[in-house]
C-alpha cells in the first residue's frame, strides 16, 4: 500500500479539492480522503489530475517528426514519407522505437495508449515465424515504458477501392479478413494492463464484403477505424459504393457503442446522426489533423448528437495531451468564429476517463476508489501556469507536457528523465532513418 498526498486535485467536473490523500493498493485506488495533511504520504505538490489516455497512436510515425515539414504537399505526399519508414522496421527496431516513443508519452502524463497497429509482416509480405512478432514488440514496449496498451490490430487488405496492396502495403495485408482474424486470434493479453482490440484501417483498405468479418472477430473488444479523414476518401467511397464511409460502416453492422471513429473530419449531417445515435466514440487527433492539413472535425456536433469525445496524438507530430484538449476548443472557435464550445471539465474527461473507456480499460477512471491508480501532477507555478487559477482551466488552457512533475501509472511512480528519453529516441530514430 502506498499513500500520496495531493496538494490540490481535480476529482471530477466542478470538483477541485485541496489536501487529498490517495491510497493505492497494487494498480488501483483503494481510498480517497479530502482535507488531509501530508503526514508520511508521498507529496505531490501542484495540481493532480487523472492519467491521460492516448487513444490513437502509430508509434513508428514518431520517426517522421521534423522530417516531413520541409516541402509543400498533402496528406498523400506525407504518406509516401511514412511508407519509407514503415519499410525499414523489423521487430527489434520497432520495439526500440516504440519503447522510446511510449516513454515520451509517459513524460507527457499518458498512462494508457491505443496502438493502431497494421505493420504486421516482413517487408515482402511474408509472415514472421511468430505471426504476431510486431504486435508483441509493441506490447512489450508499452509495458517497458510503464503504460497500459490496447493493441488495436488493424485489418488492411487493399490500397484503395478495388486495388491490391502496393509496395510496402504488402506487409500490412493478411490476404483477406478471415486470415486476419485467424492471426489476431493468436494474440493474448498478458494481463489486465493489455487489451487486444480490432481495427478496420479504413473503408478504402477493407472491401465492403469483409467489413463485417472484422467487426465480428472480437465482439467484446474495442473496434477502431480511420473515418473520413480526407475528402478524397469520401469521394472515392461514393464513386465505388454510392454511400459515404460512415453509411458503409452502418450497412456492415459495425457502428455500435464500442466503435471509435478516428478523425471523423469530413462528415455529412446523416453521418453525424448515425455515429451519435449509436453512441460511438469520436477520437479526434487535432495536432496531427492540422499537421497533415486534414481539416477540422465537427467535435461539438458529434457530442451533441450523442457521440463521446476522445483524443489521440496519432502521428506524434506533438505528444502533449494538454495541446490536444485545448485544440478541440480552439479549432471550434476558428470554424465558428465563436468562443466557448467545450468546458475545461469536458475536455479533461475526453482526455482521461472517456479515453480509457474507449480502449477497454473499464468504466472506473479518475481519482476515485476502484479506479486505476493514475495520477499526473502539474507544476502550477511555472511561467506558463502561474496565476492561472490552479484549476481545470489551468490544466487545459495553460499547461503543457513540460509542466508535468510526477506520473503515477497503474500504481507505479514512473522515473521521468527527459534527457534519457531524448537520447533513446535519437538512437532509435537514427537506426531506422539512417540505418
Amino acid at each position: 500500500m502506498t499513500s500520496y498526498w495531493c496538494e490540490r486535485a481535480w476529482l471530477g467536473p466542478g470538483d477541485i479539492a485541496d489536501g487529498v490523500i490517495v491510497i493505492v493498493e497494487g494498480s488501483t485506488i483503494s481510498d480517497v480522503r479530502r482535507d488531509q495533511s501530508a503526514g508520511s504520504a508521498h507529496r505531490l505538490a501542484g495540481l493532480t489530475i487523472p492519467g491521460f489516455a492516448n487513444c490513437h497512436s502509430h508509434a513508428f510515425h514518431r520517426a517522421l517528426r521534423g522530417r516531413t515539414q520541409r516541402e509543400r504537399g498533402t496528406f498523400w505526399t506525407w504518406r509516401d514519407a511514412m511508407y519509407a519508414v514503415a519499410g525499414r522496421l523489423d521487430p527489434d527496431s520497432y520495439h526500440a522505437l516504440a519503447l522510446a516513443a511510449y516513454q515520451e508519452m509517459a513524460l507527457a502524463g499518458i498512462t494508457a495508449v491505443g496502438e493502431f497497429h497494421y505493420l504486421h509482416h516482413d517487408v515482402d509480405g511474408t509472415p514472421y515465424a511468430e505471426p504476431n512478432a510486431m504486435g508483441e514488440a509493441l506490447i512489450d514496449a508499452a509495458r517497458g515504458a510503464g503504460l497500459r496498451i490496447a493493441l488495436l490490430d488493424a485489418c488492411y487488405l487493399s490500397s484503395g477501392f478495388g486495388r491490391d496492396p502496393e509496395g510496402v502495403q504488402v506487409r500490412y495485408s493478411d490476404g483477406d479478413a478471415d486470415r486476419w482474424a485467424e492471426r489476431v486470434s493468436g494474440l493474448r493479453a498478458a494481463g489486465p494492463d493489455v487489451v487486444i482490440g480490432a481495427a478496420i484501417h479504413s473503408v478504402r483498405a477493407v472491401p465492403r464484403d469483409q467489413l463485417s468479418t472484422v467487426g465480428l472477430a472480437l465482439p467484446d473488444a474495442p473496434l477502431h477505424v480511420h473515418l473520413s479523414e480526407q475528402v478524397a476518401e469520401n469521394d472515392a467511397c461514393l464513386e465505388a459504393y454510392g454511400v459515404t464511409p460512415t453509411a458503409l460502416l452502418g450497412e456492415a453492422g459495425v457502428v455500435s457503442p464500442r466503435l471509435s471513429a478516428v478523425h471523423a473530419t469530413h462528415l455529412a449531417a446523416a453521418d453525424i446522426a448515425l455515429l451519435g445515435s449509436a453512441g460511438c466514440y469520436a477520437d479526434l487527433c487535432p495536432t496531427t489533423e492540422r499537421d497533415l492539413a486534414d481539416g477540422v472535425g465537427p467535435a461539438r456536433s458529434l457530442v451533441d448528437a450523442g457521440a463521446t469525445l476522445t483524443l489521440g496524438t496519432d502521428s506524434h507530430a506533438v505528444v502533449d495531451m494538454h495541446e490536444e484538449m485545448r485544440a478541440v476548443e480552439l479549432d471550434e472557435r476558428l470554424r465558428s468564429e465563436r468562443r466557448g464550445h467545450f468546458t475545461a471539465d469536458e475536455l479533461i474527461r475526453a482526455g482521461t476517463r472517456d479515453g480509457h473507456r474507449s480502449l477497454g480499460f473499464g468504466d472506473e477512471h479518475g481519482i476515485a476508489v476502484g479506479a486505476w491508480a493514475d495520477l499526473v501532477t502539474l507544476n502550477v507555478a511555472s511561467p506558463r501556469t502561474a496565476g492561472t487559477g490552479r484549476d481545470a482551466e489551468t490544466a487545459v488552457f495553460a499547461a503543457t507536457a513540460a509542466d508535468i512533475t510526477s506520473v503515477v501509472a497503474s500504481g507505479r511512480r514512473l522515473d521521468l528523465d527527459p534527457a534519457r528519453v531524448g537520447a533513446q529516441l535519437g538512437k532509435a530514430i537514427d537506426a531506422v532513418v539512417t540505418g
